[in-house]
């Protein structure tokens, strides 16, 4: 083979080292917050772990595992910029988990920066979780939350079980960007805020001594700013539109007697159907469940078919209260088509759309919504062998 050939090989080969860092060398975001001071600038907040605790090993320093700290500037870039003055390492954020964005940033500034600033940077994954909480971000970056070592891991991980109780959309860059650059499209995004729920084993009497993080409901966006809020309750009947629902818990009353009964909604359909009639839009809404009987806190003595029928009837209205407290919300005080229901009716009726889609946002508030429900209660075996029974 020719010195030459042989050179270039080598070439092509070595360069695969270029550029190349190691891990030592990098500062680890695991999770992002922003703020904003009185002066309207940036905080940003970082929590990076230790070298030695990427892989979730303790030992790291002094026994902490992260690193948090802020910085501040007039924009997001400058903010993370300005990181480099205090960082002994490279910082690095394609491990980065989670951005955390403070209300007051969402309604004033609005997230575009947050958008532009992702979109921009080849570190960052769009697949990154983003949510707006209540309190500072940077107190939620920073508190021990969770059962991981790294509290970021432990904001990230409450979407992993998030389906099981569908009170919070699942938010990440991705659907936001989507979202946000989408034509009559709205952002939406998981609240998250912090509750006194964790227990000291030192003060066990002292219950709900340390803050915890939770998901806890909805914030809504009208382009880039946020315009309100869905409660846990409204975010399921939001949720059945934008992700479905595989599991939910319903609370109920027992038909006959005190006591409480719990159903878990299970194998469910959702359709949203549109309907163009007398040049009017409107949605038919039809939900079906075949929920499972999962406690039951009263011994009826009632029928088996008739406890069986009751119940069904308090899920269902249970169900559509939900979505018609969210409807009510959305289109009489926010205004703003989140649920998608503009691409819907533009998929069915797209002649009929191209007709109204310049005056959707008016039309949007006082469009029709008919909702139905129908339950089939798939597993009562706690009706047919109950702990609690009937004494005479």
């Amino acid at each position: 083979m020719k010195p030459v050939i042989v050179f270039l090989i080598l070439i092509v080969l070595l360069a695969g080292c270029l550029g190349k860092e190691e891990i030592d060398d990098l500062a680890m975001v695991m999770a992002m917050g922003i703020d904003t001071n009185e002066d309207n600038n940036i905080i940003l907040t970082v929590q990076i772990a230790r070298p030695g605790d990427v892989t979730g090993n303790t030992g790291g320093g002094n026994g902490e595992s992260i690193w948090t700290a802020t910085s501040e500037g007039k924009t997001i870039f400058e903010a993370v910029r300005n990181l480099a003055r205090m960082a002994s390492r490279r910082v690095f954020w394609a491990h980065n988990a989670i951005i955390v964005v403070n209300e007051t940033v969402a309604r004033q500034q609005g997230v575009v920066d947050v958008i532009d600033f992702f979109n921009r940077n080849n570190e960052l994954r769009m697949r990154t979780w983003i949510v707006v909480t209540e309190d500072k971000a940077s107190e939620v970056v920073a508190t021990k939350t969770g059962l991981e070592i790294i509290p970021g891991m432990s904001l990230e991980r409450l979407f992993r079980y998030s389906q099981i109780v569908a009170e919070a959309p699942r938010s990440d860059v991705m659907t936001l960007t989507a979202s946000y650059l989408g034509e009559h499209t709205h952002p939406y995004l998981a609240l998250v805020n912090l509750g006194d729920r964790g227990i000291n084993a030192e003060t066990p009497t002292e219950f709900g001594s340390i803050p915890q993080a939770e998901l806890s409901g909805t914030a809504v966006f009208k382009h880039d700013k946020m315009v309100g809020k869905l409660n846990v309750d409204e975010s399921r009947g939001f949720l059945w539109f934008v992700e479905g629902i595989e599991s939910a818990i319903i609370p109920l009353s027992c038909p006959d007697m005190d006591g409480k009964v719990s159903v878990e909604l299970r194998n469910n359909t959702f359709d949203v159907i549109p309907v163009y009639k007398e040049s009017l839009v409107s949605f038919n809404v039809n939900v079906e469940s075949k929920p499972h009987l999962v406690e039951l806190g009263c011994s009826t003595q009632l029928e088996h078919s008739e406890v069986l029928k009751k119940l069904e009837e308090q899920v269902e209205e249970a169900i559509v209260l939900d979505i018609e407290r969210m409807l009510e919300k959305v289109q009489q005080e926010y205004k703003v088509d989140v649920l998608y229901l503009g691409r819907i009716f533009e998929g069915k009726y797209p002649k009929q759309w191209k007709q109204i889609e310049g005056q959707w946002i008016e039309l949007f508030p006082n469009v029709e919504v008919n909702i139905t429900a129908n339950v089939e209660l798939n597993n009562p075996l706690l009706l047919e062998n109950p702990t609690r029974t009937v004494k005479d």
